[in-house]
């Protein structure tokens, strides 16, 4: 039973980092009917604005997440509006959307190894690594930071979707954003907003992400998990993202912790076709015929 809980600890701690990148994804196509897949390399940027942040301006763990947030945030911004805005005003079909995207991944990885180099680096020591322990169960306390700062994004994320006008208006346009444009709802404002929040909360994920393992410029890759537990959960469904992204993180440890380590994504991305074969839209999502 201690194996079991275990697991389900490691399991909860991974799959809170898997859906705040998650979620970056699911609200760019509930808008822009496209797969942002550009934002791997925002969340590699954020790790690296958290590393400096605190190694050159000295900042205090909880001032460096929010340079990382706000940094990636702007990152993100600024990469729609060179990659994506100018195809959104030709009316472009997805798969443009999607090529630009890799392309500008691709860039932002060649940016970092040009300029800062491929090496790995290591956050400093911020907190104890001494474990914390339950009996026979020991927790790492980044792993408890993980899941708490992830919970807090995230319900702070459902606040000002559920309860503001710009989450109201966000809602109304991934309904129908041509209808939303029409009833008065500036569209383009409400892109700029969930690229910055897509943006900020890949910072914060990959600052956390950084701290318990390491930073390098390939960083970025691990998101091709968040995008499958999306999938997983249903693109377009914000509560799908965050469910899939639990359910991927519970897979794999529980995977890993029974049968083998190597077998871990066989096992996850097996159940995933197996879901998808089933219920083509994901666990939550809803069925669309032009979104790709």
């Amino acid at each position: 039973m201690s194996v079991f809980l275990q697991q389900l600890i490691n399991g909860l701690s991974i799959g809170s980092i898997y859906a705040l990148m998650a979620v970056g994804y699911s609200l760019v196509y509930s808008i822009l009917n496209f797969s942002n897949f550009a934002h791997g390399g925002v969340i590699m940027l954020g790790a690296y604005f958290g590393l400096y942040a605190l190694n050159l301006l000295s900042l205090p763990f909880m001032g460096a997440l929010v340079v990382a947030a706000f940094a990636a945030g702007l990152v993100a911004v600024g990469l729609e509006k060179i990659a994506y805005s100018p195809l959104r005003k030709r009316n472009a079909p997805s798969l443009y959307f999607i090529i630009s995207a890799m392309g500008a991944s691709i860039f932002l990885e060649n940016f970092v190894v040009a300029t800062i180099g491929p090496t790995f680096k290591t956050y400093p020591e911020i907190f104890s690594t001494t474990p914390i322990t339950f009996g026979a169960i020991s927790v790492s306390r980044i792993d408890i930071l993980m899941f708490v700062i992830a919970a807090i994004s995230l319900a702070i994320l459902v606040f000002i979707i559920e309860k503001t006008k710009v989450g109201l208006a966000i809602r109304a346009c991934s309904y129908s954003a041509r209808g939303s444009n029409l009833m008065g709802v500036n569209v383009n404002r409400i892109i700029f907003v969930i690229f910055l929040l897509g943006g900020m909360l890949a910072g914060v994920a990959g600052m956390l992400f950084g701290m318990k393992y390491t930073v390098y410029p390939q960083i970025g890759v691990i998101t091709n998990k968040s995008f499958i537990a999306a999938v997983f959960g249903g693109l377009g469904s914000l509560p799908g993202a965050v469910v899939g992204s639990i359910l991927l993180g519970l897979i794999e440890t529980i995977s890993a912790g029974y049968i083998a380590s190597q077998y871990r994504d066989l096992i996850a991305f097996s159940l995933l076709i197996i879901v998808l074969v089933v219920k083509p839209s994901g666990l939550m999502g809803k069925i669309t015929e032009d979104k790709a």
